[in-house]
């Protein structure tokens, strides 16, 4: 037979969490049409694996692409490490439903919370879509590079129906919660993936993120019973699942209990984000781990999804976003430069900031100073900031850090240790079940961090150097276990019959390189990215789009409506009439 292509002789890891074997695999149509010895087929494209893995793409369910897919087809950073697979529209935020009147909020907000430079989204955006089926249309005539899945953030939905005053300050009215379902029906109608939320109760001193003028968004207003009825529209879909972040002052029972109920109601998974370590609080993620597997033994669907990276965030206060935890600090990191500057040189601000120092998870007291433009504060670079303190002869770090910044006029150069400092920690979350690989934000915090990396530095350091998994069961992990929870059907492993989403590369010689600047971005902007040697060719829907690192320039990607794309299966679009849907 003539195939499409055949790769051949490479070692396959499925994806399903068996043995790897030695198979050719052969593709026809997009599709993986043969696996096996296929000595006598012959093929348009013919790819030697030898010495290679085969494996399936990965599958990112945590990112912000929703504005980058509109210049940059291959939503790098994540399709630069192995990535075939992206979820757009996360925590909440994205850009549909959308009045005109209300794009310039949209775009202001999100640019605040995932700290994506304005231009670049004011710059790509068409706004060729007021209703989400518009949106999910505008994705699928985009060129891609990967294939997306789109959630319904309910924060531009509850703003659409109800205005952004009302959405922020009170309940839908039974008129107002009638809207919001027709629309949600409507959008998973036309194959949104379901629905997303940022839940975070104001005050709860977990509600770290917050709006652009410092209030707490619509989804974080919203009550837990608004919620459960737009959890219960997705019983009538099959592939339907919740991406929510959440937390509460009214303890942990009944945070656990609202979203059992979130799950059981919808008849459809919950992706809870996120558990990670902390690592002067070790029973935090063991308890969490502990409690998503009394829910899967009980039949409830929900999944931890696992901040499993090492890295830090590298920032500086021109446009550092992630002190909301403290209204002091949110206060001053609120505003343009000029008036972030003008802050930190308001001498009545001084008591206030020293005396309320954030709290959350990017601690002060663990900062390094990095780089500053001042040669009086040279002494400091290198070290944390109460080290720093001491040297300078400063009786507290917050007054060092204050004066820094402002001599350096918001410039100096911070590094704060992310999650996972703590390598036993982490190996208890690397390896816990139903737990869901990757928090990547990919397309988010640009100038701070490199999540999208995490694929690369899973194989890399948690199957090759550290041993703490076998190959097999980081691919089952990276893809089909988060394909599963997302209702993807077709993809997320290699068998005959599934899309063509493959990725061969050196598993020897798989690296990460170093982070690096790179002004790449539209209207003249700036992000930090990591890339990777060793990824030989990247397969989607049988075409080759990238081959030892760079994009060959096709873009065969799909909009996956509901899992599947859109010619994959005749009426996946439309709801729930028979038990059709593979079972999570």
């Amino acid at each position: 037979m003539t195939y499409d292509m055949i790769i051949r002789g490479g070692t396959l890891i499925d994806g399903q969490n068996v043995p790897r074997r030695k198979a050719d695999i052969a593709i026809s149509d997009g599709v993986i049409a043969k696996i096996g010895r296929l000595a006598g087929a012959v093929a348009r494209t013919e790819i030697d694996a030898s010495g290679l893995i085969v494996a399936p793409g990965f599958v990112d369910l945590h990112t912000h692409y929703d504005a980058q897919v509109f210049w940059d087809p291959y939503c790098s950073i994540s399709g630069w490490h192995g990535v075939t697979s992206v979820a757009v529209g996360n925590c909440g935020f994205g850009f549909a439903p959308a009045r005109p009147a209300d794009r310039g909020y949209l775009m202001n907000s999100l640019s605040r919370v995932e700290a994506i430079p304005a231009t670049c989204i004011e710059t790509s955006l068409p706004w060729t879509w007021e209703s989400f089926p518009q949106w999910l249309d505008a994705l699928d005539r985009q060129p891609k590079g990967v294939n997306l899945l789109a959630y319904v953030p309910l924060n531009p939905l509850l703003m659409y129906v109800m205005s952004l005053e009302s959405a922020k300050s009170r309940q839908p009215t039974g008129e107002e919660v009638s809207r919001l379902v027709e629309l949600l029906r409507e959008a998973l109608d036309a194959g949104a993936c379901g629905w997303s939320a940022q839940h975070t109760e104001p005050g709860s001193g977990a509600d770290m993120q917050r709006d652009f003028d410092g209030t707490p968004f619509a989804t974080d207003v919203m009550s837990n019973e608004t919620a459960l009825t737009l959890a219960r529209v997705l019983a009538d879909y099959d592939d339907a699942f919740i991406q929510i972040v959440y937390a509460s002052v009214n303890g942990m029972d009944a945070d656990r209990s609202y979203l059992e109920r979130l799950a059981e109601d919808s008849g459809s998974a919950i992706i809870l984000n996120s558990i990670t370590v902390v690592p002067h609080l070790p029973h935090q993620h063991r308890d969490q781990l502990d409690w998503v597997r009394s829910c899967r033994e009980r039949g409830i669907q929900i999944y931890g999804q696992l901040i499993t990276s090492g890295q830090s965030f590298t920032m500086t206060f021109e446009d550092w976003n992630m002190f909301d935890d403290s209204p002091v600090w949110r206060d001053a990191t609120l505003g343009t430069p000029a008036e972030r500057l003008a802050k930190f040189q308001d001498p009545q601000r001084r008591a206030a900031l020293r005396e309320n120092p954030p709290q959350g998870v990017f601690r002060l007291d663990e900062a390094v100073i990095l780089k500053t433009y001042t040669p009086q504060f040279l002494p400091a670079k290198g070290l944390k900031l109460p080290d720093a303190a001491r040297v300078m002869g400063y009786p507290n770090m917050v007054d060092l850090l204050i004066d820094m910044i402002v001599a350096d006029e918001l410039k100096t150069l911070i590094q704060v240790p992310h999650f996972n400092t703590d390598p036993a920690l982490q190996a208890e979350l690397v390896t816990a079940p139903y737990g869901l690989w990757g928090v990547s934000d990919g397309g988010a915090h640009t100038k701070f961090i490199t999540l999208g990396a995490y694929p690369t530095e899973s194989i890399v350091e948690f199957v090759r150097e550290r041993g703490l998994l076998p190959l097999e069961e980081a691919h089952w992990r990276l893809s089909a276990l988060n394909a599963r929870a997302a209702g993807i059907h077709d993809r997320g492993t290699i068998v005959e019959g599934a899309a063509a989403d493959v990725i061969v590369y050196d598993y020897e010689n798989l690296r990460l390189l170093d982070e690096e600047v790179a002004e790449d971005l539209p209207g003249g902007e700036w992000r930090r990215i990591r890339r990777a040697e060793g990824y030989k060719y990247v397969v989607v829907n049988g075409e080759l789009t990238q081959i030892d690192g760079v994009p060959t320039g096709e873009t065969p990607g799909r909009l996956l409506r509901r899992g599947w794309a859109a010619d994959a299966r005749a009426g996946a679009s439309g709801p729930r009439a028979a038990a059709t849907g593979a079972a999570r």
